[in-house]
């Protein structure tokens, strides 16, 4: 006898499933595990959608879902310390876009530790996925596949680089190491940031202080010209992006 009730359940159940990921597209998971609340930002590359209008808000232990289409390529990063009005207004100690909750197609103010992806399609499925300290760092963060096979890498740069901040570098408010500006952003020439003349990998090598965040953070881009052990590769199609991830 034809079983109507089930075979209704298991259309819902496939149903639910692909509406988990968009049918065509990925889920990102953002978790904050730090102690205290975080203000992840969104940014979509260009001719890309800008999830979430561009950022919002999380408390420590809570985490929020993403879904974002094939092809999607952009950047999430961490602020903290802010203060918003009512009305989405305010400011943030790191990783601020215009004193905004939500972004709106604005990057974050360096230094903030950025995470970094150029998604797959269906037919052509390898993500590419990394995170940057090019532009300084503020919080630890990590990006890592749910299943995907084989071959399949966790970004990271899980240790806080505040705690071992070169003075030069450093970034306080209230007397307190809140972020850990990039040689370039410190500097401010083209040796550093690898422009003009520089703007190349045979011209451009690893600073000091990027060999420093290297040989802590050896999963994570220290500069522009980076090696590709740092990019990752994975046919994932869910992944979770953690701040302040455990140890």
């Amino acid at each position: 006898m034809f079983d109507f009730p089930f075979l209704l359940s298991v259309l819902l159940a496939i149903f639910l499933f692909l509406s988990g990921t968009n049918g065509i597209g990925y889920q990102l998971i953002v978790v904050n595990n730090c102690k205290e609340s975080i203000w992840p930002g969104i940014l979509g590359g260009a001719g890309h959608l800008t999830p979430k209008n561009g950022g919002f808000h999380l408390i420590s232990g809570q985490e929020a879902v993403i879904d974002v289409p094939q092809k999607w390529s952009g950047r999430i990063w961490g602020r903290q310390h802010c203060n918003f009005t009512a009305n989405g207004q305010g400011f943030c100690a790191t990783g601020d876009c215009s004193g905004k909750i939500h972004c709106h197609g604005l990057g974050g103010t360096p230094p903030a530790t950025v995470v970094e992806m150029t998604l797959g399609t269906s037919s052509s499925p390898l993500h590419f996925y990394d995170v940057s300290l090019v532009d300084g760092f503020n919080l630890p963060v990590s990006m890592k596949p749910i299943g995907g096979g084989i071959g399949c890498g966790m970004a990271s740069c899980g240790v806080d680089l505040n705690l071992c901040c070169p003075s030069a570098l450093e970034v306080r408010v209230g007397g307190k190491v809140v972020g850990c500006k990039s040689a370039c952003l410190a500097m401010q020439s083209a040796k550093y940031c690898c422009t003009g003349e520089f703007s190349n990998p045979k011209s451009c090598k690893p600073t000091l202080f990027a060999h420093l965040f290297k040989a802590i953070c050896p999963r994570a881009y220290s500069y522009a010209f980076d090696d590709s052990s740092s990019l990752n590769k994975c046919r994932a199609s869910r992944y979770v992006i953690t701040f302040c991830p455990s140890k």
